[in-house]
Parts: C-alpha cells; structure tokens; sequence
C-alpha cells in the first residue's frame, strides 16, 4: 500500500507519516520498483497503535518506548499522565472560571478586562495585605463579580482579610445570599462558619430568611451567629437560642446585646425576660450561668423583668443576689 492510500485509509497525513519514518517509529516494509514507500498490514496497524497512545497523550518518544521496549510497564505511564491530565483539567477550568467573572463583569474596554484579571489575581495573592486592597478596591473601581468574592471569603483565614471581603461583598448587589447559602451546606465546619457570617452583614430580606433557617442548622456555630445577626434585626425567633448561649457561655455577651436590642421593642420584653426566669427556675442550671442571666435582666424593660429582679436579690446564692441587688439599684436611679 503506497503511502498515499495510507494517509487516506488511516487519516495521518503523508507528511506526518514522513515525520514517524525519520523517527523510527514506522517504517514502510518496502519499496516499488518505482522507488516509491509500500506499507505492509503490519506497518498500518503499527500507524493505528501509534495514533491509539498518542490519544491518551503520549509523546512520540513514550509512544516509541512503549511499542519496542520489551521491558516497558505501562502502569507507572498511565499514573503519569492521570497527573498530568489532572493539573492541566485544573488548569483549564481555573481559566474557564477567570474567563466567566471577566464576561460577567460586562467590561466595556480592554482597560476594563485588565483591571477585573488585576484584581481576581489580587484576590488570590499569597499576600494577605494583596488580598485586602484587592477587596477594599474592588468596589469603587471596576465591580469583581459576586461569585469570586464569595468563593475569596469562603476560603479567607486572615481575620482583617475576611472583612474587608464581607464589606465588599455587602455592597456587591443581588447574587451573594444564594451562593454563600450553598456554603452553609458544606462539609468544613470553617466555610460553614465563614458563611453565616458573610450572611450575617448582607442587609437585604434574602439574606435574612436564609438567617432565619439557620437557626434550625444542624452546626451549632452556624445557629449561635445566626441568632446574633437576627436578634440585631429585631427576629424575636432568636430569642430561645440567644439565651441558651448566655447559659453556656457562648459568645454570651454579643447574645445579651442582641437580647437588650429586641427587648427595645415591648411587645418582646416580656417574652424574653420569662425567658430568661425559667432558665434561672431550671434546677440543673450553675451558679455562674444564673449569674449571666441575672446581668441580662439588667438590660430588659418592664415589669416582669423588675419583678425578676426583686425576687433575685433574695435568691440563695449570694452572688446572683447581689448582682440583682446592684442591678435594681440602677434601675431605679435612671
């Protein structure tokens, strides 16, 4: 078979046949009294072996190794070019990915789509100080978007970092509740927790139905922050959770804050000032945690709460008496 026909029945070209002879890897059996190449059978299946590994990657030179060295395993090749499959997968996507939040950001300009990749590789830095200019700048100049800040405050361990990406991401417009939503349902307790709180600073009506189903979240980090945000935005349905973290004093002091805030509003006073009574009724509960309760009164109108606190500072133990005793002495000196 003369190496035109080979070309036309095997789909290589005549040149890159050329290019496999001076290689060494196929060479026609023969010649026409012409002169001209004659392949063999055996040579178009040796072409059709070549094209096969080359499908999965190899070079011409592995391609030669694997087809005439006798010894040749290919278990550790294959390992090989899984890897190397891999990271150039990765490779790809992570480009697919830069490529979507530019055409997201609708640039107008070749200036615009400079300054998106400026500050995406920004965010990405290895430098946490990169990382913070890159989020603090990323709002007033051109609009990263929604997607790569939720994906950078996610990921983010430096504490300074991690808020500027929460202010900017509050003042990325629409996108950013649903996506951190799907963070609250990871399985890393830490993206979890970096979720809630990014929720916890977004304003909008989204972000605070989202908030109110956390507080059912199986993760009890992710319900503590979740009741802290709410309690700030007056959702009494904190309240049970709020005051069960002053018991165990969990973050008991931002859980008083938000108990003080909704109690500002006097139909919820009085809810959570009996609230607060059972827990101290409740015979399993320490001393040091009756104690706290007792302080949260402090903040609570009404007369439910007064009354409370007369009754307390009569209490057995002397220092959830004495704390009550102080705390209704300021009271009545407002």
């Amino acid at each position: 078979m003369l190496i035109g026909d080979v070309a036309r029945r095997s789909g290589v070209s005549a040149r890159m046949l050329r290019h496999y002879e001076s290689l060494g890897l196929v060479r026609p059996t023969g010649r026409t009294d012409a002169g001209y190449r004659e392949y063999s059978g055996e040579d178009v299946r040796r072409i059709f072996h070549i094209e096969s590994l080359r499908s999965l990657g190899l070079s011409l030179r592995e391609v030669g190794r694997a087809l005439d060295d006798p010894g040749f395993t290919p278990s550790e090749l294959v390992d090989d070019l899984i890897h190397r499959t891999r990271e150039r997968i990765a490779a790809e996507t992570e480009l697919l990915t830069r490529l979507c939040r530019i055409g997201a950001a609708e640039p107008a300009a070749w200036e615009d789509v400079l300054q998106v990749v400026a500050l995406l590789q920004g965010l990405g830095s290895k430098s946490a100080g990169a990382r913070q200019r890159a989020a603090l700048s990323c709002v007033d100049e051109v609009p990263v978007p929604v997607e790569a800040l939720v994906e950078a405050v996610l990921s983010e361990t430096d504490p300074n970092v991690a808020g500027a990406l929460r202010w900017a991401l509050a003042r990325s417009g629409d996108g950013a509740p649903a996506l951190l939503a799907e963070g609250l349902g990871s399985p890393s307790a830490e993206v979890r927790e970096r979720a809630v709180q990014s929720l916890a600073e977004l304003p909008d009506g989204q972000a605070t139905a989202l908030l109110r189903d956390a507080l059912a979240h199986p993760d009890l980090v992710v319900r503590r922050y979740a009741a802290v945000a709410l309690g700030a935005r007056g959702m009494a349905d904190a309240v049970p959770t709020l005051i069960d973290m002053i018991v165990e004093e969990a973050n008991d002091v931002d859980a008083a804050d938000a108990l003080s805030a909704l109690a500002s509003r006097p139909a919820s006073a009085d809810r959570i000032a009996a609230g607060l009574l059972d827990c101290l009724a409740d015979g399993t509960v320490g001393s040091s945690a009756r104690r706290r309760l007792t302080q949260a009164l402090a903040d609570i109108p009404g007369s439910t709460a007064s009354r409370a606190l007369v009754e307390l500072s009569h209490d057995e133990d002397r220092a959830v008496a004495l704390t009550a005793a102080y705390i209704l002495g300021m009271r009545n000196t407002r």
